[in-house]
């Protein structure tokens, strides 16, 4: 299956400033607006399966603000062939990205590849999660890839690459050791990174420009966001930062 979805805000007469400008769904790529800046992803098929090809483009016009969720986890299933996920955002100046999927689980036997391009402008703010589970209870993990590249004006903020699913890597204590999940999220925007810190399972770790990565390993989903919230806490407070929560309220804390 070959699958296109695409959302793109403009500015706008509402008190934020934003609408959605095109919101388009391709199944299983299924898009509802669920918020005045907020869309959520609705999966009507099962997947991604094997040899699946999926992609979903993110535009955040200068001054406006998105935020992008899911109603459940996406399971990934074995077929033939690989499957892939690209995931292309472009965040413009002076404007909020808030980009938090529920986990992906990766079933036994499966093959998956997700790349991430996400290119900001100066001034641009992001808050980008992502969670990964290693197989459904009780099974080994599938194996997947997944890259991540950030940029901000052009010049690299994060190239991150990693592999579950690998034996050779997986069995070694010094890489994912006992636990079942791995996330990130990463905090991008003008304001300073805080300190490093690592603690309990989670590292909030600054960056050469202007961004944090919060990176956590866990036994379960619920164990992985808590500390992944933790690390977000930790760069969001200090700086007074303002997202736009999933029913349109504002959170302070950049918590959902």
């Amino acid at each position: 299956m070959r699958a296109r979805a695409a959302v793109a805000t403009a500015a706008g007469p509402r008190p934020d400033g934003t609408v959605i400008a095109l919101l388009r769904s391709d199944p299983p790529l299924t898009l509802r607006q669920t918020g005045p800046a907020a869309v959520h992803l609705v999966s009507t098929a099962a997947g991604p399966l094997g040899g699946d090809d999926l992609a979903l483009d993110l535009s955040v016009t200068a001054g406006t603000t998105l935020e992008v969720g899911s109603v459940a986890a996406t399971l990934v299933l074995p077929g033939r062939g690989e499957s892939s996920m690209l995931i292309t955002a472009v965040v413009g100046e002076g404007a909020t990205l808030r980009f938090t999927p529920e986990p992906t689980v990766l079933a036994a036997g499966c093959l998956h590849r997700v790349s991430v391009r996400l290119a900001l402008a100066p001034g641009a703010r992001v808050l980008w999660r992502e969670e990964i589970v290693f197989g459904r209870y009780g099974e080994r993990p599938g194996r997947c890839r997944t890259r991540f590249d950030a940029t901000v004006g052009g010049r690299p903020l994060l190239r991150q690459e990693f592999t579950v699913g690998e034996e050779s890597l997986d069995s070694s204590p010094a890489v994912f050791g006992d636990a079942a999940c791995v996330g990130t999220t990463l905090i991008a925007g003008p304001d300073g990174p805080p300190e490093a810190l690592v603690t309990d399972g989670v590292a909030v770790l600054p960056l050469a420009g202007p961004g944090t990565l919060v990176s956590a390993l866990a036994a379960d989903a619920v164990e992985l966001r808590a500390r992944l919230r933790r690390g977000e806490s930790a760069v969001l407070r200090p700086a007074g930062e303002e997202w736009v929560s999933v029913d349109g309220a504002r959170d302070r804390r950049g918590l959902s």
